[in-house]
């Protein structure tokens, strides 16, 4: 697991070979991420960005940004946390992602950037 706290924001992830969607004689490996993310401040906030920065070893950077996450922006009160899942599709089997949310602060209705911390893909095919 791969844990980051900003802005009194946490954000978990646990990353996952998705063997049974992946082609790799098609150069096609998919990855599903899991994330955790969770209020440990004392104000309510809305999920409103995300951006993410993929690599893949062999293609170089993507940059992927949009509102919420997977069609939702959640809102969290202090104490509170929300789960999703994700997946990535890779053409090299090996590579990364990192980022950031934005949150919008419900009390005073500020905007802020919370890290999603950076965690590896890698292949099983490719670690035998």
């Amino acid at each position: 697991m791969y844990s980051s706290i900003t802005q009194n924001i946490k954000v978990s992830v646990i990353p996952e070979y998705d063997v049974k969607n992946s082609f790799p004689a098609d150069n096609r490996f998919v990855f599903r991420y899991n994330i955790v993310i969770e209020n440990l401040g004392n104000d309510a906030v809305k999920l409103m960005k995300r951006r993410w920065l993929i690599y893949d070893v062999s293609f170089g950077f993507t940059e992927v940004m949009g509102d919420g996450v997977i069609g939702m922006t959640p809102e969290l009160q202090p104490g509170e946390s929300f789960s999703y899942f994700s997946n990535v599709i890779l053409r090299s089997g090996v590579g990364n992602m990192q980022g950031n949310y934005i949150f919008k602060n419900l009390e005073t209705l500020e905007n802020f950037e919370s890290d999603i911390p950076k965690f590896n893909l890698v292949s099983e095919v490719l670690c035998n």
